[in-house]
């Protein structure tokens, strides 16, 4: 692994660990991570309208816009599957009941 990866890598792990805490900010991170497939994360669009999704619930407005314009590249099929993961990271985070 080279000094790059590694680094991205941290961040990522980083990233994570601050998602987990109920970081807003690192929620919004994640999405673009995982929407551009930079930082040490896979394009994966699911992944990045679930974390699009808790930062705009958050009330941030960028995350608002950013989820709806991945939206537009995602079958309902993935949309319902990326609101499911977030329902289940606010459940899991006693975020929600």
């Amino acid at each position: 692994m080279g000094t790059s990866q590694g680094s991205a890598g941290y961040l990522m792990e980083s990233r994570l660990n601050d998602a987990k805490r109920g970081n807003e900010t690192a929620w919004f991170e994640l999405g673009i991570c995982y929407s551009s497939g930079t930082g040490g994360a896979v394009l994966d669009l699911v992944e990045a309208h679930k974390w699009f999704n808790l930062a705009a619930m958050s009330g941030l407005e960028r995350a608002q816009e950013c989820r709806a314009e991945i939206a537009g590249d995602m079958s309902a099929r993935e949309i319902a599957a990326a609101q499911k993961a977030a329902r289940a990271f606010l459940q899991g985070s006693g975020r929600l009941n």
